[in-house]
């Protein structure tokens, strides 16, 4: 069993003041594979007060000295990315193939085009060429509190430290608790790259203890969280208080909209779209709304491909979902495949309980549901496993309609032959981001969503600009 006790605070591992510990279990057996500390008060604050003495020297480091480090930290992450890709696969559940494809591979990605970003980024310039004694200048926050997921650990990870780091503000990460082992890998990379001390501090912690301990910091200037609304609701109240920056990236219910003109791979791309991850992904699209000419169609596909879709252990090779992350999500997922079947909705393939030869470790069985009507809970709340729900709808408009009929506005999906169609919907559906006929985002394209999907962008310039503020000057002299 891993044991790691430390915490990384001011450029030293040290032990925890108020450490206890805290269990890490392996979702593909239940058994645990590491112990690590969870730290008190004691330990939040002088991870806080390093962050804090650390930031002017920091802040005033020029842009390109800032952006050097981040550069060595991606050549060290490439080159531990198998170490990492075995940390995530045994603490969360990802497939060992898709760890080092996809949960590896965003933080190479996201780290890459921040550099990019970074580097034609103004951080310093003229209002405008009719005002030259008129100076905008992007200043760093501050004092940022990082608190990540379990979820897609290096996907956010390096969304948050190295948009921080590049803005020239000092952080204090907090990993989920549920899978920190990479998190502590990623420290080790970052004193590896030289980043001076206190500007990346690492404490382990849960949300009620370190985590709700820096959302109410009065040293923190900024929260960065990403979790579930629940959590981000919690998190604003707490920062209220100081009148912190508060930057949230939570759940989603992604509307998936399939018109009878959609390409012949639309169904299969949308159904396994929504198995990635085992359904772990804030955007999944979790709603398949289905034009009635090709209901019956789609329904009797997707629960065909569902079916095939294989589950079993993170430790194996292969193109198949692993378990969900722990007990408490097993038995949310299960409660909410019930209710599914309770309210009337029609079981396609799936169900509850474990998948057939797996009696042990959180294993879900892919499910689709049918004749999902809008008032049904499995169409209303984020589910967060490998659940689909098919909705049938008759015209556009309505589409639209039941799309925004929700509190989330994360990711929406089109799949449609009509360009005219496909534009006036991206413009209609009320989400922070529109993904149509399986086009992904972009290099530097922002990440974030509306309405209780939270606030804020992240990634590429967009992700900077979250962790710095505007400063406006009048009167500048010329030199």
């Amino acid at each position: 069993m891993i044991e790691k006790r430390q915490f990384y605070i001011n450029g030293e591992w040290i032990d925890p003041v108020e450490g206890r510990d805290h269990h890490v279990i392996d979702p593909s057996t239940e058994e645990p594979c590491a112990v690590i500390s969870l730290g008190g008060q004691a330990d939040t604050d002088a991870a806080v007060a390093a962050a804090k003495d650390a930031f002017p020297s920091w802040m005033a480091t020029p842009p390109g000295d800032r952006i050097a480090p981040v550069e060595k930290l991606l050549e060290i992450y490439q080159s531990r990315g198998e170490e990492m890709a075995l940390a995530m696969s045994v603490e969360m559940g990802a497939p060992i193939d898709m760890s080092r494809a996809s949960q590896v591979g965003a933080g190479t990605w996201h780290l890459q085009n921040f550099i990019d970003a970074a580097k034609s980024f103004e951080f310093d310039r003229p209002l405008n060429d009719q005002s030259p004694k008129d100076r905008i200048i992007y200043e760093a926050v501050g004092v940022c509190a990082l608190i990540t997921p379990w979820n897609w650990p290096m996907n956010q990870v390096t969304l948050k430290v190295g948009a921080a780091a590049i803005a020239g503000c000092t952080m204090v990460l907090k990993p989920s608790e549920e899978s920190p082992l990479n998190a502590m890998i990623f420290a080790e990379m970052m004193h590896e790259a030289g980043f001076p001390p206190g500007v990346f501090n690492l404490v382990n912690g849960d949300g009620v203890g370190v985590g709700s301990q820096l959302s109410a910091h009065p040293d923190v200037d900024m929260v960065s969280f990403t979790g579930s609304s629940r959590a981000g609701k919690l998190i604003s109240k707490a920062a209220a208080d100081t009148l912190k920056r508060v930057h949230l990236e939570l759940g989603g219910k992604g509307a998936n909209l399939i018109f009878a003109d959609a390409d012949e791979k639309a169904v299969k791309r949308s159904v396994l779209h929504m198995m990635q991850n085992t359904g772990q992904s804030c955007n999944a699209p979790s709603r398949m709304m289905v034009e009635a000419p090709i209901y019956d169609r789609v329904v009797e596909e997707a629960g065909e491909i569902a079916a095939k879709v294989s589950v079993g252990p993170a430790s194996s090779e292969g193109r198949h979902i692993g378990p969900v992350v722990n007990a408490t999500q097993w038995q949310k997922i299960q409660d909410l495949i019930q209710k599914g079947i309770d309210e009337g909705a029609r079981l396609v393939t799936g169900g509850v309980g474990r998948p057939e030869g797996l009696n042990k470790g959180f294993y879900v069985r892919p499910t689709v549901f049918a004749d999902v009507t809008n008032d049904m809970t499995i169409a209303r709340e984020e589910i967060f496993g490998p659940v689909l729900s098919i909705m049938k709808f008759e015209t556009e408009d309505e589409a639209v309609q039941v799309a925004n009929d929700t509190v989330y506005g994360l990711t929406n999906y089109v799949q449609s032959q009509d360009g005219a169609r496909r534009n006036r919907l991206a413009r209609q559906l009320r989400s922070g981001m529109v993904e149509m006929n399986g086009e992904g985002r972009s290099a530097g394209s922002p990440f974030g969503g509306m309405k209780q999907s939270g606030n804020g962008r992240e990634g590429g310039v967009w992700g900077i600009e979250d962790f710095l503020e505007v400063k406006a000057v009048s009167g500048w002299a010329a030199e």
